[in-house]
């Protein structure tokens, strides 16, 4: 039930005293934004091709999404560093052994185009799959407002 104290508390004097209940304060379900529909999508196409939605979502940062090249020292563990990585090449700089990462930035921390391009190839995607998706000016509005929420591009 939904609804003021006063609501409440009337409704819980007709209960049977036997029952137990709990109370929490509501509060309405977050609207949809362009990261959860990611997500979303994500989970749809993992169902479709029998995978896992986090497998999907590391494949669509490895295919549209944003990363950087780092050098570590040789043995050197990204595990507590960064969630999504992998080794590229061994190699050296200024002289010096290292190992070469490509680290994936995670989508919650794009800027508005950068959420676009990750957006638009997670969409096409799914398409590929036939899988129903927002209309084009739907996706454009959740990625406008997702600017407005994250940080500036």
């Amino acid at each position: 039930m939904i609804g003021n104290s006063k609501k409440i508390i009337f409704w819980l004097k007709g209960q049977d005293d036997s029952k137990k209940f709990e109370i929490k304060e509501y509060h309405p379900k977050r609207s949809l934004n362009s990261n959860s529909y990611c997500w979303e999508l994500c989970t749809k196409i993992a169902e479709k091709i029998n995978s896992s939605k986090e497998q999907v979502y590391y494949q669509m940062l490895k295919e549209y999404g944003q990363s950087m090249l780092i050098p570590v020292l040789p043995g050197t563990c990204l595990e507590g560093f960064s969630k999504y990585y992998e080794f590229y090449e061994r190699g050296k700089l200024n002289g010096k052994d290292c190992d070469w990462y490509k680290v994936y930035k995670g989508s919650s921390n794009y800027n508005s185009s950068e959420m676009w391009i990750f957006l638009e190839g997670i969409v096409y995607e799914a398409k590929e799959l036939d899988i129903p998706t927002l209309e084009d000016y739907r996706i454009e509005k959740l990625v406008e407002q997702w600017g407005k929420v994250s940080k500036e591009d």
